[in-house]
């Protein structure tokens, strides 16, 4: 199988386990009871019936795929994958500072979930600290490697938070942070993580606001002949940033699409876990905003 990607990709991803058990069910630090459990499933599966309603009014089946986990989204992953829908299934242990694996016969688990893509969360701030980076670089080997024997494309969804000392060189102003500071930390802990041979086939990155910005991360990217395609993440943002950076990479070959869940799916989450709205409607305001996405992309890929 050919490394990288380049199709355009527009992901549902509603993977989320440690973040939205605290949220919703006030879970930390402890797994969640059988009924929790239950009930999160299905609150995900609301999702994907919303993402399924989004095919029917015209989203393209082709470009679509959902990343969601075996643990409340096996039933999904099976279903998606009978309907000729691309699946995305994450490898790593949730709410974690330092990537490690959920699983430690990782590999075994995706060849029974048998995905398209494997995908890994990572935060990696190149001025971080080497030890704590080298340990990472060492275990996401291990995935990458996996991913080639077993014809699996890897997504790498790479976060940089700030350093204390990067904050408070801008005055602890994150806005800041992400728009001079980010972009060219991206860029070097991209390159860090390829010297290293892990070969990301999709990077799922922040989003960034000036156009040269993403214009280095697609070089970085492909960089030495490499095709590796570039997917903005939403990172739970309001819709009109999450729209500001679509805008943005639509414009620039070499980034491919977009991943993004929390802007799409919270709202009507919440409120059906609430009880202040029914299931359909729940499912067709996740369909709508997802739409709305694609048709965005669409419309900017012009």
């Amino acid at each position: 199988m050919e490394a990288g990607y380049e199709k355009d990709l527009l992901v549902l991803p509603f993977d989320h386990r440690g973040s939205l058990l605290k949220k919703l069910f006030g879970i930390e630090g402890r797994q969640p009871t059988q009924e929790e459990a239950a009930k999160y499933a299905s609150l995900k599966e609301m999702i994907y019936e919303g993402f399924l309603e989004s095919i029917k009014m015209g989203v393209p089946k082709e470009k679509a795929a959902v990343l969601v986990d075996e643990q409340f989204g096996s039933k999904i992953l099976k279903d998606a994958k009978s309907k000729g829908i691309m699946t995305c299934m994450p490898t790593e242990k949730s709410g974690q500072d330092e990537f490690d694996f959920e699983h430690p016969d990782f590999k075994s688990h995706i060849q029974r979930v048998d995905p398209a893509i494997v995908k890994v969360l990572v935060r990696y701030n190149p001025d971080a600290g080497k030890t704590p980076n080298k340990r990472q670089l060492e275990r996401l080997l291990k995935v990458s490697g996996c991913c080639r024997e077993i014809g699996k494309k890897l997504m790498f969804e790479l976060l940089v938070p700030a350093t204390p000392g990067q904050l408070a060189g801008v005055n602890n102003d994150k806005a800041k942070y992400d728009l001079e500071i980010r972009p060219g930390l991206m860029v070097r802990a991209m390159n860090e993580i390829q010297d290293f041979g892990v070969e990301p086939d999709i990077w799922k990155l922040e989003g960034v606001e000036r156009i040269e910005d993403s214009q280095a991360l697609v070089k970085q990217a492909r960089k030495r002949g490499r095709k590796a395609g570039i997917i903005t993440l939403g990172r739970g943002e309001d819709p009109e940033k999450v729209r500001e950076w679509l805008k943005v990479g639509a414009k620039v070959k070499g980034i491919i699409g977009f991943a993004v869940g929390r802007t799409v799916f919270w709202e009507p989450m919440k409120l059906l876990h609430e009880g202040k709205i029914t299931r359909k409607d729940a499912a067709m305001q996740v369909a709508s905003n997802y739409k709305t996405l694609v048709d965005l992309w669409n419309r900017e890929r012009k």
